[in-house]
């Protein structure tokens, strides 16, 4: 089948680490995830389909998914300093500064797309989204495992 790509956008919070377990978590609940969704629909905005989780927790939902993963960020556990299967990783600042000409990007120039080419099947990246020079959002995006 292949690794299928998927990202989210979330508003800021210091802690990367508590942004990604409750953006997991809010997926989770709202059944964005393989198998309870074969393939979730890209970008997540309020109104897409929530058909709610059919599993009793996270934990429980991964080993239903198969070999292909949930297609979703419930694959990426924790952050991580280097990219490593189920985790995320800083998006590194001179590959920041090769796409989008900063090392503090827009959401704007971030929707643009062209970073999925520097993630690895099963595997995360995440970028600090800026407004008027400020953290705004963040931005996490991942591939499938197959």
């Amino acid at each position: 089948m292949g690794a299928v790509p998927y990202w989210y956008v979330v508003k800021y919070q210091a802690d990367v680490g508590a942004a990604l377990q409750e953006l997991r978590e809010r997926e989770f609940r709202a059944g964005r995830y393989n198998p309870v969704v074969r393939f979730p629909p890209f970008p997540v905005h309020p109104g897409s389909p929530a058909p709610g989780a059919r599993h009793g927790t996270i934990r429980e939902a991964l080993p239903a998914a198969g070999a292909d993963g949930t297609r979703s960020i419930l694959d990426l556990d924790r952050v991580s300093k280097e990219p490593k299967l189920g985790t995320i990783a800083a998006f590194p600042d001179e590959v920041l500064l090769e796409l989008y000409g900063t090392t503090r990007p827009t959401r704007e120039m971030v929707e643009q797309g062209a970073d999925s080419e520097y993630i690895d099947r099963g595997q995360g990246i995440y970028i600090i989204l800026y407004r008027d020079d400020q953290p705004d959002e963040i931005y996490f995006a991942g591939y499938s495992y197959d």
